[in-house]
């Protein structure tokens, strides 16, 4: 363990420490807003399933001018020529997304990067798509430049708030990380603690060595987060979302986070439920017409008994609309994106959300 990294989670267990234990144990797990479709779905009813969702939103920025980041390219102004007109499409475009993975109702929980501030995060949750979940909104402003933030959103009428905090990670050089691990800790409707893990790690332009280095010690330090819920309980529910710009297979994940295959067993306890879409060749992101999975949702294996909650069909998937869909003139596909370059093409994100659904 990084004594850096052990010094920021050791600050954050004692600030929590006031506010809950459960059993004496502190129970850390992240939960993803997930629909599955139709497909074996109609024998469950509503009451007794819960939908998680990730979603990179690509740059959801405001067109107001934020002093605090660097947000010129994102003014009226700026390299984008970003305006009032193309901000709430992009809103109704988000939300409508939410509204149809959610199938016959809304998610429950919905964990997001590339969000700019709260503001932006009203507005989608006021939307009329999504104003019937009564969301309520988890942000914190975090260290990146630019001023693009992690963020959860979750259902009040589903699920009781114990515990957010946004953690920040420190690097072997020394300096802290762009951006954090959002961790946010809810209650259900039956009583169910879920410890849910929101992330966005360094990305893979130009094949950075760097960039690697940072994915796996954001990968590290969210292993040592779970090893101690695990001492704690073996039992603990955890739920890990995020854009960690690595696929399953790779070292980050694989690896040093140690999240198997469904049915396999893992000594962190840990399964990334998005190694079967990508299996069949599915990514949540298109580079150089390649399908990548970069849009990850990991559990706890206590999520795949038969004990209360449990994943159903023991995988996730990619939730993709033609309308949200980009098509060549010789039929390939990618996620229709807001923006290639600085010329504004007006889709919704270059990424599509992953899902899964819990059922008991």
């Amino acid at each position: 363990m990084k004594h850096g990294n052990r010094k920021y989670i050791d600050i954050f267990l004692q600030q929590i420490t006031g506010n809950f234990f459960i059993s004496g144990i502190l129970w850390i797990t992240i939960f993803l807003g997930c629909s599955f479709g139709s497909s074996g779905a109609a024998s469950v009813p509503d009451s007794k399933r819960l939908t998680f969702v990730f979603y990179n939103v690509e740059n959801l920025f405001d067109t107001q001018d934020d002093p605090a980041v660097n947000d010129r390219e994102y003014l009226p102004g700026g390299e984008k020529h970003w305006n009032f007109k193309r901000y709430i499409k992009k809103i109704n475009d988000i939300s409508r997304v939410i509204k149809e993975l959610g199938d016959s109702k809304l998610p429950e929980v919905i964990g997001l990067c590339e969000v700019e501030n709260e503001m932006v995060l009203s507005s989608l949750v006021n939307h009329a798509n999504l104003r019937g979940g009564h969301y309520k909104i988890v942000h914190f402003n975090d260290r990146d430049s630019r001023g693009i933030d992690l963020a959860l959103i979750y259902r009040s009428d589903e699920f009781f708030l114990l515990s957010k905090v946004l953690i920040p990670v420190r690097s072997s050089k020394g300096g802290i990380y762009a951006r954090g691990i959002l961790y946010v800790t809810l209650r259900s409707g039956n009583g169910e603690i879920f410890h849910i893990y929101v992330n966005h790690w360094p990305s893979r332009e130009d094949n950075d060595a760097a960039k690697e280095r940072g994915r796996q010690e954001m990968a590290r330090a969210l292993r040592q987060l779970t090893d101690a819920s695990r001492v704690k309980n073996k039992n603990a529910n955890m739920v890990i979302m995020g854009d960690m710009n690595d696929e399953p297979g790779n070292m980050s994940l694989s690896g040093i986070l140690g999240a198997v295959k469904p049915g396999s067993h893992a000594r962190s306890g840990l399964v990334n439920l998005m190694f079967p879409a990508q299996s069949k060749g599915e990514g949540s992101v298109k580079f150089r017409n390649d399908w990548q999975m970069l849009d990850n949702l990991i559990v706890s294996e206590s999520l795949l008994d038969n004990q209360g909650y449990r994943v159903e069909g023991n995988r996730g998937f990619v939730f993709s609309e033609e309308w949200m869909k980009f098509r060549t003139r010789k039929g390939q596909v990618s996620p229709d994106r807001t923006y290639v370059g600085n010329k504004y093409t007006g889709g919704v994100s270059d990424h599509f959300p992953v899902y899964f659904r819990l059922i008991r």
